[in-house]
């Protein structure tokens, strides 16, 4: 497994737990030794007992040696990262193909290399000419298997998965590709083979599509605003109509983290490269942006736009519950928008503050919800986390200036807040219900 963050990590170990033998790779030194010594560097529920678990059963191995560890594998997978291109978009292929390079130097018989990250259509073609290139004498098949995890229940998604995608023509590589799943078969999981660049494309095709999900409602929550609707209700009601589906219809602050936002953006520069304009996916991309930093406005308009000086409490960093993950996180905009408007900010998340601290500045860090609130006019719930769905309100006015609560998450009712003694602003819920 070459890389060993998100997707080689989680990838690599579930591997192993179905009984294969697997070493993952990465160049960073530190984190090499940080899974040597037993610490797992992201945050995942149950992954760092897997990891153990798998170690001290020896199925589980970590290194920096590329070549001692491709050599003699039956299967090669480049989990690498695929950040957005500065300044253009484009997915960064660097670290795809310089892995296709290294791989290319050690592969000792046929060998079965498969692309894990996210990549544009066609990269498996370049993936293959690099190690034709540099091996011509190698026996390779260079298969497309693009990941759908979830971050926060990652391993879950991967052992119990809707589907599986492989992308390949080679029938030995078929072969292998069944053999590595093949735990997975008693699930039901449906595998399905295509040609490699269906595969590619698929991936980005059914995020493209969750991000358009999560867009639509969010522009239907403001209209349901102006209207005096309920867009929790409107959701519920589209989302009983199987041929739409209630997951992904939830209003909020805009989509985040390290696959929507770089993957609409790699999908649009794809289609601009094949002169096939996708408008959807640039109002998508579009909508998303502004959204962000327009919350910042919902905030002020809750304190009737008088936000200057004030001190302004945010609970929920991360860009969703469960993961330690701020990558393109709603939060970070939003706490821009309320600084630039005059704002103080406190801020608490119960897994993502030490990560917080590289993206946000000028921020009071908190120990816990309650600390945060202290000598707020205003509390933000940004990120749903659970920690946040019971919270004694009683204790919350006491610690506040102003019993006010911007709910960009629906997780609370407007009456029950009431009820407290709180002033409420939720998202997408007029008035008139």
């Amino acid at each position: 497994m070459i890389g060993s963050g998100y997707v080689g990590l989680v990838s690599g170990a579930c591997f192993a737990d179905f009984g294969h033998e697997v070493i993952c790779v990465d160049k960073d030194k530190s984190k090499i030794d940080a899974l040597n010594g037993g610490h797992v560097p992201i945050y995942e529920p149950g992954l760092t007992e897997l990891v153990a678990t798998n170690v001290k059963a020896g199925r589980l191995k970590f290194t920096m040696d590329l070549a001692a560890a491709v050599k003699k594998t039956d299967a090669v997978f480049i989990a690498v990262g695929t950040p957005s291109r500065r300044g253009d978009g484009h997915a960064d292929l660097t670290f795809v193909y310089d892995a296709a390079k290294e791989i290319a130097a050690a592969v000792d018989g046929f060998t079965v290399v498969v692309t894990k990250s996210t990549v544009p259509v066609g990269t498996g073609d370049e993936v293959e000419r690099i190690i034709r290139e540099a091996r011509p004498d190698a026996s390779v098949a260079v298969v497309s298997n693009p990941e759908f995890l979830r971050e926060g229940a990652a391993i879950k998604d991967f052992k119990h998965p809707d589907r599986i995608v492989v992308g390949t023509d080679d029938e030995r590589a078929r072969a292998v590709m069944s053999g590595l799943y093949r735990p997975l078969y008693l699930n039901r999981s449906p595998v399905m083979f295509t040609g490699r660049r269906t595969a590619e494309l698929i991936k980005y095709a059914a995020n493209a599509f969750l991000a358009t999900k999560i867009t639509f409602i969010n522009e239907i929550a403001d209209l349901a605003e102006k209207a005096g609707a309920d867009v929790q209700e409107i959701a519920r009601g589209i989302g009983l109509d199987n041929r739409i589906g209630g997951k992904f219809l939830h209003a909020g602050p805009g989509y985040g983290g390290s696959c929507f936002p770089k993957d609409t953006l790699a999908l649009l520069k794809t289609g601009q490269d094949h002169d096939t304009p996708l408008r959807i996916i640039e109002a998508v991309v579009a909508v998303n942006d502004n959204r962000k930093r327009a919350m910042a406005r919902k905030v002020s308009h809750a304190l009737n736009g008088d936000i200057r000086g004030k001190t302004i409490a945010v609970l929920g960093l991360t860009f969703k519950p469960n993961t330690d993950d701020m990558r393109e996180a709603p939060s970070i905009p939003l706490i821009a928008a309320l600084q630039d408007m005059g704002a103080q900010v406190r801020a608490y998340d119960p897994v993502g503050m030490e990560q917080s601290r590289a993206y946000l500045k000028n921020v009071a860090f908190c120990n816990d919800a309650y600390d945060c609130a202290q000598g707020a006019s205003a509390l933000v719930i940004v990120t749903e986390w659970e920690q946040f769905r019971a919270l004694d309100f009683a204790r919350l006015k006491d610690a506040m200036v102003k019993p006010v609560l911007v709910d960009l998450r629906n997780i609370y009712q407007p009456d029950e807040l009431a009820r407290h003694g709180f002033a409420y602003e939720g998202v997408g819920r007029g008035s008139a219900g």
